[in-house]
This record gives C-alpha cells, sequence and structure tokens, in this order.
C-alpha cells in the first residue's frame, strides 16, 4: 500500500510497480488538490499518478500529458478566460470524461477505478475520500485556495497556516481503512508532508489507523540535504514551525512510522531521528531515471 501526492510519489511508484505486481498494491491518493476550472471536476495528484503508471505523462515536467497541445487554451484565452492552469487538449478530455461520470452519480473512487481501467494501470488507485476536502492556504490576511497559492501565485506567498477543509465531515473512501489494516507494508511516498499527505492524515480515523497498523509504514524524505526537490515543502515546514530537514519529517510522521528512508547527504540526521522512535535507512533518493526509481523502490520494501 502506498500514500501519494503528486510528482514525488509518481517517481516512486513508477519503480515500485516493477518491484511488487502491480494488481498487489493499493494507492491512495491526495485529493486536497482538488479544484474546479471550467465547470471540470480536476484531480491533479490522481492524474499525475494515473498518466505515470500509464506510461503516457511528460516526463519532463512531470504531469500532464506527453506531447499534448494547448489549441483549446489558447482560444479560451482568447475568449478572455483565464488560462494560468495549463491543462492540454487531452488532459481536457480526461477532465470532461470524470465531470460527465461525477454527474451521472459516480463517486470519485468509481470514477478514478474507471479511468484506471480505460487507460490501462493495473495498480489499484483509489482517492483518500470521495467526500470533499480542500487545502486551503493561509498566507497573513490573504485566505488561498491552494492550486491559487501553488500554480496561479506560483507559491511565491510566505504561508501562515494551512487548513484542511471539510475533512472533519469527511471519510476515507471505500476499502482504504480495511487496506490499511491488511498491509504488510505501507509507504509513504516522498510527497509534501503538510500538503500532500496532511490531507489525508487529516480525515477522522485515517492517522489513527495507520498508528494502529501491523504493517511495517516506511516514509521516503522528499528534503534532500534541507531542500525540497521539487515544491516548497522545505519553506513550507519552516514557515509552520516544523524543521526543513529529515529530521523535520521524522518529526511530523513519528507516531505513525517505523523507519524513515533518507538520502547520504543526510546521513549525519540518523542518530537524532532515531531518537524520536524511527528507525533510519540511508540511501540515494534522487529519482532522476526509472532506474533510480526501481532501486530506490527496492530499498523501501526492503527495510
Amino acid at each position: 500500500m502506498a500514500l501519494a501526492g503528486g510528482v514525488g510519489a509518481a517517481k516512486l511508484l513508477r519503480g515500485l510497480v516493477q518491484v511488487v505486481s502491480p494488481e498487489d498494491l493499493i494507492i491512495v491518493g491526495n485529493t486536497g488538490d482538488d479544484f474546479e476550472m471550467y465547470g471540470l471536476s480536476i484531480s491533479p495528484d490522481l492524474d499525475i499518478v494515473t498518466f505515470t503508471l500509464a506510461g503516457i505523462v511528460d516526463e519532463e515536467r512531470g504531469w500532464g500529458l506527453a506531447k499534448d497541445t494547448f489549441h483549446c487554451l489558447d482560444m479560451l484565452e482568447k475568449l478572455g478566460l483565464e488560462t494560468w492552469f495549463k491543462l492540454g487538449d487531452r488532459d481536457l478530455a480526461v477532465q470532461i470524461s470524470r465531470t460527465d461520470l461525477l454527474r451521472h452519480g459516480f463517486k470519485l473512487s468509481q470514477v478514478t477505478a474507471k479511468l484506471c481501467e480505460m487507460l490501462d494501470v493495473h495498480a489499484r488507485l483509489v482517492p483518500m475520500s470521495d467526500d470533499p476536502v480542500r487545502t486551503k492556504v493561509l498566507s497573513n490576511q490573504l485566505h488561498l485556495d491552494f492550486q491559487e497559492y501553488f500554480v496561479k501565485r506560483g507559491a511565491r506567498d510566505v504561508v501562515t497556516g494551512v487548513s484542511y477543509e471539510g475533512h472533519l465531515e469527511a471519510s476515507p473512501a471505500p476499502g482504504v481503512l480495511e487496506a490499511i489494516r491488511r498491509a504488510e507494508r505501507i509507504v509513504i511516498c516522498p510527497s509534501n508532508p503538510i500538503l500532500s499527505v496532511g490531507p489525508m492524515l487529516s480525515i477522522p480515523g485515517f492517522r489513527d489507523e495507520l498508528r494502529r497498523s501491523k504493517g511495517c509504514v516506511v516514509s521516503v524524505s522528499p528534503i534532500v540535504g534541507g531542500k525540497a526537490l521539487k515544491g516548497p515543502a522545505d519553506r513550507i515546514m519552516a514557515s509552520l514551525g516544523f524543521e526543513p530537514s529529515a529530521y523535520g519529517v521524522a518529526n511530523f510522521y513519528y507516531d505513525i512510522i517505523d523507519y524513515l528512508v533518507i538520502d547520504k547527504v543526510d546521513e549525519f540526521e540518523d542518530g537524532r531521528i532515531e531518537d524520536l522512535g524511527v528507525k533510519v535507512k540511508v540511501t540515494e533518493t534522487v529519482m532522476k531515471s526509472l532506474q533510480d526509481s526501481i532501486q530506490l523502490a527496492r530499498v523501501v520494501m526492503s527495510v
């Protein structure tokens, strides 16, 4: 079982499906980033994982579809609509399909399973919840939707608070808690702890079930050498009182993980992390190629 955000998670997952049978892998995807645009229901993290495992992701960007075109977006701009969220033509087809199914009464988990089937993804990808949970970012007096903060404003704002709107009314998607109970190994992918994994942990029962898990819970640090490999995780952690380091990641997860996999440049952190009651595995964690992803996946499955 794996808990996944966006790009970093997808890179590990593309290796994980080479190490374990995809049919045996359940991936719980973050939906705190979900939003609506042009009347369409958009699930960015679910799509990044789906496109990556389907082998159709834009490798250079890490999101969207390879060799996509943007004719529809160009026309929308001419018509005076905002086009800051870059959805390609084929990407828009996925959003239209998702929205149509949701409007016909299907749950997000059912829609996600259908899209994975149509795109030949054999791992089971489920959203963290069928209920809406939306990550909100506070920057002093500004209250921002996640995508407004992250994409439209380029994550430039100083983050003074993060909340997960609707989380108390939400329930984990069908089968998620049961999967946690049954899992022999649970992998928390190298995703932003606060923005990508935090929304999952905020849903009642989710963190408690992980805490009680009899399986081995392994996290891969998304912070290497005090910096996030992608995105603002280091800055957000610092703003919200967490040390932006492998130790800070361990401190965020200390009550639910058994192991933290850290990069060789952070090997000096092992003592402090183990003082939290978390075991440490040191290896190369930067994934520049499929082989890097496979090698890291092998380490994650071996601890």
